[in-house]
């Protein structure tokens, strides 16, 4: 049986993105040996994209939040860096931040439309 999805996050550094995520993001974690932090993420849900016929599949990982400017000003104050400002997609409301440590950019969107993780 299933009992979670376990997502990865590749950086060059990986002691500034884990810091991002404790100390800007906040999350929850176990120190699973050696520095070796895992983080508590919190409901999640899984959607499959189309891509272009022959093109290469990818996987990407964004943020869901109920108040997108609101969540901007305290990542802002915590000292994330936004990277594309709060635009609206046919989705929701999304913006992009940077994730330290040569970890790239991650989406953070306030959805339009129902949201599966909590469907039992």
């Amino acid at each position: 049986m299933i009992t979670a999805v376990h997502t990865l996050v590749y950086a060059e550094d990986a002691e500034q993105a884990r810091a991002f995520f404790r100390d800007v993001l906040g999350w929850p974690h176990i120190d699973a040996g050696g520095g070796w932090l895992i983080f508590k993420t919190g409901p999640s849900e899984l959607g499959v994209h189309p891509t272009e016929p022959g093109g290469r599949p990818h996987h990407a990982i964004s943020l869901v939040c109920d108040d997108i400017v609101a969540t901007l000003t305290d990542l802002r104050a915590k000292g994330a860096e936004v990277l594309q400002e709060v635009r609206d997609d046919p989705f929701g409301q999304t913006a992009v931040i940077a994730v330290p440590g040569g970890a790239g950019e991650m989406m953070i969107y306030q959805p339009r439309h129902q949201t599966a993780f909590d469907v039992d």
